[in-house]
């Protein structure tokens, strides 16, 4: 490999897809551990309001959080799309429920632009940047900044 090839694929972002209503969503694939079908979650009472309850898998605990309560959108019953994508965030294991996973993507980092002051009604704390494809645009989350150290720190105590 030459070293024209390897600069081409180091400025390449590789990112998990998915869709949250019409919206279209990429994370660092890196911080992604699986993604798994929808699954029978434990309700935990006085849980925050964006947290689903938890699951096992495996033998681990997970706290599984819904993403659209999350970003503030109409709730919408499971269907055969809908999925748990298990991330690590901070040193923590937690389950994000999405309406679909569309595909693993390599998209050039000079593509992704920082996000505008507001992305479609989505606090931009959370968004990382924007990425331009062809037809379409990708919102990238800041996985890290998704949830408080407050948040987090009830996460860990379910």
């Amino acid at each position: 490999m030459d070293e024209t090839q390897k600069k081409q694929d180091a400025e390449l972002m590789q990112l998990v897809t998915f869709s949250i209503g019409e919206e279209e969503f990429g994370v660092d694939i890196l911080k992604v551990q699986e993604i798994i079908r929808m699954m029978e979650i434990t309700k935990v009472p006085r849980a925050p309001d964006f947290v689903e309850g938890v699951i096992n898998l495996r033998g681990k605990v997970i706290p599984i959080i819904d993403l659209r309560k999350r970003f503030g959108l109409s709730t919408r019953d499971h269907d055969k799309h809908t999925r748990i994508i298990v991330i690590e965030i901070n040193n923590m294991i937690v389950g994000f429920v999405v309406d679909s996973v569309s595909e693993v993507l390599r998209i050039p980092s000079n593509t992704v632009e920082p996000p505008p002051p507001v992305v479609s009604g989505l606090e931009s704390e959370y968004i990382s940047g924007v990425g331009k494809l062809e037809d379409r645009l990708l919102i990238l989350l800041d996985l890290d900044r998704l949830l408080s150290g407050e948040e987090r720190d009830v996460l860990t105590g379910i």
